[in-house]
């Protein structure tokens, strides 16, 4: 399942689930059938994100128990009908999804579908490491600050263990003029620190937010945010795509990151 994508992220709060719903509008615009699965049991979003919620009659535990077929639970978008969800259920824990019926859902979906992207619960739950089984494949989000970025490192090493290729980071909510001078780490500085390869970061934009209270996306808006994750769809899908220029900090960082930067225990 070689366009089987796990998104990932150390911690909550970093924009997974806004990232996951701006992405597979990305990928459809750009003509390739994508379907979202929200495996976040119990805080079901990407239904909220891809306006879709009056929609919801099953869900991915539905699915599982065989109160439905997976065709029913899958949700068609109304003006994208190549952008499929996979909701998550409100109720329910994430133990009830076993590794093979997991397996069988995302072969299923890739069968009908160019891509398929996996949002999975923040941290190091049962969910990530039974997703990281299933697919080849992690998205690692990440936002530029220690707490985010200790806590991906946790990621990174769950893949090695696992044997599975290095996750491909995405860095969100940048602030370009905090880059520019020095109070913030430069993306590509996080992704070396890591040791793992920069997909692309997403600028911090109002418009997200915006976008998020009328329950779209920011693929709508005519913003920095909506093109930075049209460069990163065209990544993913193999394109040779620049990255957006950003000067190098003035002055070294301190703390946990400028000690993880020495080689020093953290």
């Amino acid at each position: 399942m070689i366009n089987t994508w796990v998104l990932a992220s150390g911690k909550g709060g970093v924009g997974k689930s806004t990232l996951a719903a701006a992405l597979a509008v990305a990928l459809v615009r750009e003509g390739r059938k994508t379907a979202v699965v929200d495996l976040d049991i119990g805080l079901r979003s990407l239904d909220i994100h891809l306006g879709m919620e009056n929609s919801v009659v099953y869900d991915v535990l539905d699915a599982v128990r065989g109160d439905c077929k997976l065709s029913q639970a899958v949700l068609r978008h109304l003006q994208m009908p190549e952008l499929g969800l996979l909701p998550a259920a409100q109720l329910g824990k994430a133990e009830e999804i076993g590794e093979e019926q997991l397996r069988k859902i995302l072969l299923k979906l890739h069968k009908r579908y160019d891509y398929v992207l996996a949002d999975v619960p923040a941290g190091l739950a049962r969910g990530l490491e039974t997703m990281l089984e299933c697919a080849e494949n992690t998205l690692l989000v990440v936002t530029p600050d220690d707490v985010s970025i200790r806590d991906a490192e946790r990621i990174v090493e769950l893949c090695r263990r696992k044997e599975k290729p290095a996750p491909m980071m995405i860095v969100n909510r940048v602030i370009l003029e905090l880059v520019r001078t020095g109070d913030m780490v430069t993306p590509q500085t996080i992704a070396d620190t890591l040791d793992v390869p920069l997909l692309g970061f997403v600028p911090d934009d109002i418009e997200v937010l915006k976008a998020l209270a009328k329950h779209h996306t920011v693929m709508d808006a005519d913003s920095p945010a909506r093109y930075a994750v049209e460069r990163i769809a065209k990544r993913l899908m193999g394109y040779t795509v620049p990255m957006q220029d950003v000067a190098p900090p003035q002055r070294e960082k301190t703390g946990w990151f400028r000690r993880k930067r020495r080689g020093e225990q953290p």
